[in-house]
């Protein structure tokens, strides 16, 4: 098998870097949407708030912080990065961070809600769009996909897993777990589906595409 792209992927290849840094970009920002509406963050975030209030760090800093190490784990597990996945660790933390700098506080259920569901809806838009992009899972995705290569268990059970360890530890340091939270993890599989499908880069000659929803994305996109 050759070592170099498939030559739609390299014609590709502006759009697509194009999309992975507007997407991860825009999960940052619709992650800091989530954390001024005060209703509920994404699992991953329950912890990364709960971490930061425990610590003083601001939670980009610390959602930087776990993607590193949690990449480190991808060491055992034989997942093999991607520029997706390096990017991500320090993208989605500096924009999230750079928007809550200029984000004023939310106060009273009138502008909460809209924030919350803005920042559910531009994280599946996000979501969708560094998937297309096709450059590799995030790093918290690959953990879950590498969990489930190793041990045969279901992708489905990896992630609740998962997920239910990350969010009761943010929720006893001090996340916020609320409303927003069962939103989001009911929403955001559907929403990611539908904008990774809008995204996906075509391949002009056949009609087909460069990205498409294959075991890694399928992970992410499973609720």
């Amino acid at each position: 098998m050759s070592g170099t792209a498939p030559e739609p992927a390299r014609r590709h290849l502006p759009r697509r870097l194009v999309q992975l840094y507007a997407g991860l970009t825009l999960y940052g920002v619709s992650s800091a949407l989530l954390v001024v509406s005060g209703l509920g963050l994404e699992p991953w975030n329950v912890l990364h708030q709960g971490l930061a209030e425990l610590s003083g760090l601001s939670i980009g800093v610390v959602s930087i912080i776990v993607g590193a190490a949690v990449l480190l784990l991808w060491i055992p597990l034989r997942q093999r990065p991607g520029l997706g996945t390096v990017s991500n660790v320090f993208v989605v933390g500096l924009a999230m961070d750079a928007t809550l700098s200029l984000l004023p506080d939310a106060h009273g259920l009138l502008a909460r809600v809209p924030l919350l569901v803005s920042g559910i809806l531009l994280n599946g838009a996000a979501t969708g769009l560094y998937i297309a992009a096709a450059f590799g899972p995030g790093p918290r995705d690959g953990l879950m996909t590498g969990l489930h290569r190793s041990t045969g268990r279901s992708i489905r059970l990896m992630r609740t897993l998962i997920e239910v360890a990350v969010v009761a530890t943010g929720f006893a340091l001090g996340g916020t777990v609320g409303l927003g939270t069962v939103a989001y993890a009911l929403a955001i599989g559907p929403l990611a589906q539908f904008f990774l499908r809008l995204f996906t880069v075509p391949a002009p000659a056949t009609g087909s595409v460069v990205a498409v929803g294959g075991p890694s994305e399928q992970a992410i996109l499973q609720q």
